[in-house]
């Protein structure tokens, strides 16, 4: 899979967006973040005029064997009602999925729980399933190198699907009960920074939750010893399947000239993992909220990133991404939609 070469940004198309942002009916730059987003997309897709709907949704689902130690308020069985869940449509990103006419896809690549036979061959399920969850931390490395690769592959496929169905955006989310511990894990190996600036609430533990999950991180991170100029090899030591798989689909996306939405601290955790396997990726990233996770502005300021929301979430699943999804759409329709000087007949001489 590596070495992973991106088609380069599209410098003629973004020219050709400024042109024509600065001949519409509005002081030049006005629109401020809004017109520099236009311009982002036009160079992504390599079209003067981007379009971002339909949107793609990939929710990756896998569990954990951390979650053993406690670190999760809810038992690992969630990851698997979630995933009924999100196939019976009663989800947060079930209705943000229908709201912009969405392709939604659960890409079950590690849930641990056996899935009900309805569930397991139900349309929006895709079973990439590497492996049944993943080593408790403590213990083991989390999985091996190829069974990374293996969830990276999962990810990039999932690309190609949603670009082979006339996607013109990804919105990659998660669901995997103490995915936020395997990310915490993974930033503060890639990064250096201190576990106690990163570990947060999760799905609701208390201070003492916190603490405790605090020292797990620090017991895994001291016996794993995971190497910072390893991606790979960290996403091994104390990642997650499903954490790969976004990888691979931020990867993937991005050889399709498809923007990524990125959504919150566990997206952008994975997103760290996939630029530092190709810094070429940044460029295709768009971050579309800073969530409550105090890991998540970390990881922000890793990737130099600055979203575009800040609506205190930290659902997961795509959510945040999903919510900022019509910004893209909106600077999209405003390059095509408005008019010009000369269309609306304004005389602009001084």
């Amino acid at each position: 899979m590596f070495p992973v070469r991106l088609p380069q940004l599209d410098s003629i198309a973004a020219e050709r967006a400024v042109q024509r942002l600065d001949q519409l009916t509005k002081p030049p730059g006005s629109l401020g973040r809004l017109e520099r987003l236009a311009v982002e997309l036009a160079a992504i897709q390599g079209q003067s005029i981007p379009r971002v709907a339909p949107p793609a949704m990939l929710v990756f689902a896998a569990d954990h064997g951390v979650a053993a130690e406690g670190v999760s308020a809810f038992p690992q069985a969630v990851t698997a009602q979630m995933v009924a869940n999100f196939t019976a449509g009663g989800a947060a990103i079930n209705v943000f999925a229908q709201q912009h006419a969405a392709h939604l896809e659960v890409i079950d690549v590690g849930v641990a729980t056996p899935l009900p036979e309805a569930v397991a061959r139900h349309p929006l399920l895709v079973n990439e399933k590497v492996r049944a969850g993943t080593a408790n931390m403590l213990e083991d490395d989390v999985m091996t190198r190829d069974d990374a690769l293996q969830a990276m592959a999962a990810g990039e496929r999932a690309a190609q699907r949603a670009a082979a169905a006339g996607c013109r955006c990804l919105i990659i989310g998660e669901m995997g009960i103490a995915n936020t511990t395997a990310s915490s894990a993974l930033l503060a190996a890639l990064t250096g920074r201190p576990v106690a600036r990163l570990v947060g609430v999760g799905t609701g533990i208390d201070s003492g939750g916190v603490a405790h999950k605090q020292a797990v991180i620090e017991r895994a991170l001291d016996a794993r010893q995971p190497d910072p100029d390893d991606p790979l090899g960290a996403l091994a030591a104390v990642g997650g399947l499903e954490i790969a798989a976004m990888a691979g689909a931020f990867l993937g996306g991005a050889k399709q000239r498809l923007p990524l939405l990125v959504d919150g601290f566990i997206a952008t955790v994975a997103a760290l993992v996939a630029r530092r396997l190709c810094p070429g990726l940044r460029e295709y990233l768009i971050f579309g909220h800073r969530s409550r996770e105090p890991g998540h502005e970390l990881a922000l300021q890793a990737l130099d990133a600055r979203p575009l929301l800040d609506f205190e979430l930290r659902l997961g699943e795509g959510t945040g991404a999903a919510l900022a999804f019509p910004l893209l759409d909106s600077a999209c329709r405003l390059l095509e939609g408005m008019a010009t000087f000369g269309d609306a007949g304004i005389d602009t001489s001084s």
